[in-house]
């Protein structure tokens, strides 16, 4: 009998994100797979370092000692065989993560796998996965950055952000500023604020989330589980953000218009476990003080193109 998925958020974390492989991944890309392999097995008794994804992945399978039944649960994705992921699975023991489920592939793609795990989210240090995931698959996918520097995190509440266009909403507000002027956008988005936002790539986790929140055993406005909205946006475009959740019916505990401000100061204060964004530029800051994971566009999406051509562009001038 198969276990109902609906109401449970499934994580899909890669051991590089959840544990710090740095130094296995750069033999993996100098010496192949024979030389990693001779790596993990030397090394086979050394425990591994937390990574950028394990405070997110301890405070969210804490949640499940506070609800009635399960709603979290997380795979770890490696594509280690089952023979050099020994290391990772003595880690699992040595911090007390209460995981039942593991994907070794072998060398080979994790993408296909999501599907067959039920995966809501999945987080990754590798770009050319994530990129297939987004390509691929129908969950979300964020690419991890590196740990960063002095975080502390709150052990006893699990803090999602998220930024909104591209991330949560679809792309086609950001692609008017981007290719026509703030002005522009602002217009838009006052004369659209009774249209809801169409779906971003994370709108359906965003919703999970919302419905996991229903089965904790506190009022919604207490609960342990908060979700923040923290985007460049400002007033006239806020009204737009506002009513599509209300539209959704998802909840948001805090929300932030920063305006073109620096978001990383808010994020601290917030004490995200994670924050999710399109943009490097917003993240450079941020991933310096919490945990941070880019949202890759699709390969053929408006956003990708736009991105590319920017990028020929920069280049050309630069001749």
């Amino acid at each position: 009998m198969g276990l109902d998925f609906s109401e449970i958020l499934v994580v899909g974390v890669s051991s590089r994100a959840l544990f710090n492989l740095e130094k296995e991944n750069e033999v993996f890309d100098k010496e192949g797979i024979e030389g990693f392999r001779k790596y993990q097995l030397e090394h086979e008794n050394e425990l591994l370092e937390k990574g950028t994804a394990f405070p997110l992945i301890e405070s969210l399978l804490k949640l499940n000692s506070l609800a009635k039944k399960p709603i979290i649960e997380v795979v770890v994705m490696s594509r280690n065989s089952p023979e050099t992921g020994v290391r990772v699975l003595k880690a699992i023991k040595h911090y007390n993560l209460p995981l039942t489920r593991w994907a070794f592939s072998g060398g080979e793609p994790l993408a296909p796998f999501l599907d067959a795990f039920d995966v809501d989210l999945f987080l990754s240090k590798d770009e050319k996965e994530v990129q297939k995931v987004i390509d691929s698959a129908n969950c979300a996918t964020a690419l991890i950055y590196d740990p960063p520097t002095d975080y502390k995190p709150e052990t006893e509440r699990v803090k999602f952000a998220f930024d909104a266009d591209a991330v949560v909403f679809s792309e086609e507000s950001e692609l008017i500023y981007k290719t026509k002027d703030l002005a522009a956008f602002h217009k838009h988005e006052e004369e659209n604020e009774d249209v809801p936002l169409n779906d971003g790539p994370f709108a359906e986790l965003l919703r999970k989330l919302s419905k996991i929140q229903e089965h904790l055993p506190m009022t919604i406005e207490l609960t342990p589980l908060r979700i923040a909205i923290v985007t460049a946006r400002y007033a006239p475009s806020h009204m737009r953000v506002n009513k599509t959740l209300r539209n959704w019916g998802v909840y948001v505990d805090e929300a932030y218009f920063m305006g073109g401000l620096s978001k990383d100061k808010v994020l601290k204060a917030f004490g995200a476990h994670i924050f999710f964004d399109d943009q490097e530029i917003h993240l450079d800051g941020s991933s310096k003080v919490v945990p941070c994971g880019r949202v890759l566009y699709k390969s053929d999406s408006p956003m990708k193109q736009f991105e590319i051509k920017k990028n020929t562009d920069a280049g050309e001038n630069k001749k």
